[in-house]
């Protein structure tokens, strides 16, 4: 497996050292959403993946390392908010309509991304926010190639029922 970029975080929730040295540079109320973010990504797939990339200032959650094959989602932090992205966005069970039709594509237009802006901490915890997180997850564990070398695929059974 090609090592990632990134650093990993292999100790889960609690090892946030790096995470917060990568949204430092943001303002308070933009740390809080991050962490707040974080918070629940944690909350919903605890055996989540994290890997901080500090040079690009973001962070992405999976099964594995690597952006584009292996993780569900990323946060970017800005001056005035933080974006989530989901790597497979428009693949995604969206009814409340948080995520926009088009996206970017990339390696190759493989990946459907989609991403949303926060500003608002009350908007973190929303139910609709929640589900696409789980969505997310279960998109990547079912698409994820079974038996590689370095890849331990969760148990879907973990993700909770929204």
């Amino acid at each position: 497996m090609d090592k990632a970029a990134g650093i990993i975080n292999s100790t889960g929730r609690a090892d946030d050292r790096v995470f917060r040295e990568a949204i430092s540079a943001g303002s308070a109320d933009v740390q809080g959403l991050a962490l707040a973010v974080r918070d629940l990504v944690f909350d919903l797939v605890p055996e989540t993946v994290e890997v901080v990339w500090p040079k690009q200032r973001s962070v992405g959650w999976g099964i594995g390392p690597k952006k584009f094959t292996e993780q569900f989602a990323y946060l970017m932090p800005f001056k005035a908010h933080v974006t989530l992205g989901f790597y497979h966005g428009g693949e995604l069970p969206d009814p409340d309509g948080l995520l926009p039709q088009s996206g970017g594509k990339q390696v190759s237009g493989s990946l459907s991304m989609r991403s949303l802006r926060l500003q608002d901490l009350d908007k973190v915890g929303q139910p609709a926010l929640r589900s696409l997180i789980v969505a997310a997850a279960g998109h990547q564990v079912s698409i994820a190639p079974g038996g590689e070398a370095g890849v331990a695929l969760p148990d879907v059974r973990w993700m909770p029922d929204l």
